[in-house]
């Protein structure tokens, strides 16, 4: 039986992908990360298990090896604010401490591009982290909720433009929009503290939320669940823009019925050009 190495972040997405991943035959070994993965990802792994701390990837390679992977899946967040607030948090080895030494920029695309060609190096191929959830990529048109006014079709479109204009500089990948205001840009600290700050403008807002120009889908795929659903109800947010193709709903029935039972519309996008997004043309009234 073919094994996956999964390296599990934050949040609920190692969870999705450990599951699909089995539904489709494979055994699962997870690499956990210290301060920020879920403890109830041990449940999820019926292969090898192993807490790690982020600074070490000579340790993280071995496990892969060892636990017999030859695809490895990174899935869900690594806290690079509490590293910030405590360095000491992350314990570097010295096969990490020579791959920082190497990088000219740091941030997070330079960074697990460079860890993934460590992985690689070693003859583990690492491989998108939605290569098992296709069938839960947000599809274009309106996924619940609806219809939306033309202030709320404009403030969507807004938003993707404006990720698209700030993804080459490695800023986050979700915005709040109302009435042709930017209310907030996501940087370090995530899409839920993002929300609540640009709220203190009021509510009505739109959240944006798309893939970096040249996103690598390996890592770090735009994602919004039940938990980011609960704080657009506290905030009073009317819409919720996803890019069709390239993000993730998690838990995903749950999660939309939070939504249609709030009123609040949640959207697939579609890039048409450079600086344009719109909704699918035969799903803009919502769904039949």
């Amino acid at each position: 039986m073919p094994v996956l190495g999964l390296i599990a972040g934050s949040g609920p997405l190692p969870f999705e992908v450990a599951q699909a991943a089995r539904e489709r035959g494979m055994r699962v070994a997870i690499a956990a990360i210290e301060d920020n993965t879920d403890p109830a990802i041990e449940r999820e792994a019926d292969g090898d298990f192993k807490w790690l701390n982020a600074g070490q990837l000579g340790a993280l390679i071995a496990f892969m090896k060892d636990a017999g992977a030859r695809e490895v899946i990174l899935a869900g967040a690594v806290s690079k604010a509490a590293i910030l607030r405590d360095p000491s948090r992350l314990r570097p080895d010295a096969r990490a401490l020579a791959l920082l030494a190497s990088l000219a920029a740091r941030g997070d695309d330079a960074l697990l591009r460079a860890v993934a060609l460590e992985l690689e190096s070693e003859g583990l191929c690492v491989v998108e982290s939605t290569r098992y959830l296709g069938e839960r990529m947000v599809k274009a048109g309106v996924l619940c909720g609806g219809p939306l006014d033309e202030a709320q079709r404009a403030d969507l479109a807004l938003g993707m433009r404006l990720i698209e204009s700030l993804g080459a500089h490695d800023v986050g990948q979700a915005c709040l929009v109302r009435q042709g205001t930017v209310l907030a840009v996501e940087a370090l600290e995530g899409t839920d503290r993002m929300i609540r700050r640009g709220a203190e403008f009021g509510s009505g807002a739109v959240l944006v939320k798309a893939a970096k120009p040249g996103q690598d889908m390996r890592f770090d795929v735009p994602v919004i669940g039940p938990g980011t659903l609960e704080v657009a109800v506290e905030c009073g947010l009317r819409a919720i823009g996803l890019e069709a193709g390239r993000t993730l709903v998690l838990e995903q029935v749950r999660a939309l019925a939070r939504a249609e039972a709030a009123g609040i519309a949640i959207v697939g996008l579609t890039r048409l050009a450079p600086s344009a997004a719109r909704l699918a043309p035969s799903d803009e009234e919502g769904p039949s």
